[in-house]
């Protein structure tokens, strides 16, 4: 869905500017005209495709330092003094040099929520759409606290998600190197023994010594192939069409897109939860939550909910309809809308899903370890079988 960057003014006639993602420029101005923001410029935000890898700030660093910024808020000291403190103590050059712009920014008379915007490759829009919430709120430590663990929570279900992909993929990146090597370098010292010995060789053999031959003739072909298909998958999935398919499929995929599914709802969920208990609207909390989804799927049905709530309606329909959440999931939701208590049932359910998505990453890892190492044994020994019937059959003849 196309983001847009809209100006406009309030009925008190205060301007405003922003951006929100929507099918089209007409919906646009509906949402708008609904939270009683009358449009006066809108365009289309370009794609951006940058090259730049990451900021040299690891988000352990964002968690630290937001735990320990709670802290001695809480404990009563100068907004300031804090910075300075903490930028001082910071052992990541990146993170400390933002800490000490973002203490200039707000020794120069700007709120801590602006000076964090100011930042948005560390301090993305729900870190700093809460802060806002607590600063206006007169709960900044409150807010703080609660992000800290939302922050340590979340890093801790991107750990285990990725953990569970470590070993699958280092075996399978040994057992892909292992073939390779062997067909490289071992069969083709049979190869030449065979030859030399005139030994009629079986069809087993006479397949592994093409794909043999096929590899040393095309190898750097097959290698630039490689490297071309890679590419072009990343600018593909980068795209919002290419975006949408790979996303779709990965949800479809067997045990992998349970897991998937699972962290998207325990994300979505702790996400809003946050969001809400910390006083930023349901309409800002599900745009924000929408952009922090990890998956398309997930976020258009987080926007279509956002239309349903701007025209009356609720939030579970669209949620429901998407596929993606649980019937159990989209029920407790509505039961939270109804009673008044949305924020309290959604950090029940991101709750019950964390622990749900570590057990999807026992089963996971359960059930590939053995595959893969079929697999391979597989691969690998057929190569040696391969390579040792045409043995069996000269010393027969001996």
């Amino acid at each position: 869905m196309p983001v847009f960057e809209y100006k406009g003014k309030t009925l008190a006639g205060t301007a405003v500017q922003g951006e929100l993602s929507a099918n089209n420029r007409e919906e646009l101005e509906r949402l708008l005209r609904q939270n009683k923001v009358m449009v006066t410029s809108v365009h289309k935000k370009p794609v951006e495709i940058s090259f730049k890898i990451g900021t040299g700030v690891k988000k352990i660093d964002i968690s630290r330092f937001t735990r320990q910024f709670a802290t001695m808020i809480g404990a009563g000291l100068p907004m300031v003094q804090c910075l300075e403190i903490l930028s001082a103590q910071s052992e990541s050059k990146e993170m400390r040099n933002i800490i000490t712009r973002i203490k200039e920014s707000v020794q120069s008379g700007s709120t801590l929520s602006d000076a964090m915007a100011k930042h948005p490759k560390v301090f993305d829009q729900l870190y700093t759409n809460m802060v806002e919430a607590g600063e206006m709120g007169g709960a900044l430590d409150t807010i703080l606290v609660r992000l800290a663990v939302y922050r340590e929570k979340a890093d801790s279900l991107v750990r285990k998600v990725k953990g569970a992909m470590v070993y699958p993929a280092v075996v399978m990146i040994v057992a892909t190197g292992v073939t390779i090597g062997m067909l490289t370098f071992i069969v083709p010292v049979f190869a030449k023994m065979f030859e030399s010995l005139g030994a009629e060789l079986p069809a087993p053999t006479a397949f592994i010594l093409s794909i043999s031959n096929f590899l040393q003739s095309n190898f750097l072909i097959i290698l630039l192939g490689v490297g071309a298909a890679i590419t072009g998958f990343v600018f593909w999935v980068r795209t919002d069409s290419g975006r949408a398919i790979f996303d779709a499929f990965l949800l479809k995929i067997p045990v992998l897109g349970n897991l998937i599914r699972k962290s998207s709802v325990a994300r979505f969920t702790r996400t809003l939860g946050t969001l809400l208990s910390s006083g930023v609207s349901i309409i800002d909390a599900m745009n924000v939550t929408a952009k922090t989804a990890g998956n398309t799927v997930v976020a258009d049905a987080i926007r279509k909910s956002v239309v349903a709530i701007a025209e009356g309606d609720t939030i579970t329909g669209p949620l429901k309809d998407s596929g993606v959440f649980p019937p159990m999931v989209t029920q407790m939701i509505s039961v939270g809308e109804k009673t008044g208590g949305l924020d309290d049932m959604l950090a029940k359910i991101a709750d019950f899903y964390d622990e749900e998505v570590d057990a999807a990453v026992s089963a996971m890892t359960s059930l590939i370890e053995p595959i893969i190492i079929v697999l391979m044994g597989a691969v690998i020994g057929g190569i040696l079988i391969a390579m040792y019937l045409p043995m069996f059959d000269i010393i027969g003849k001996i």
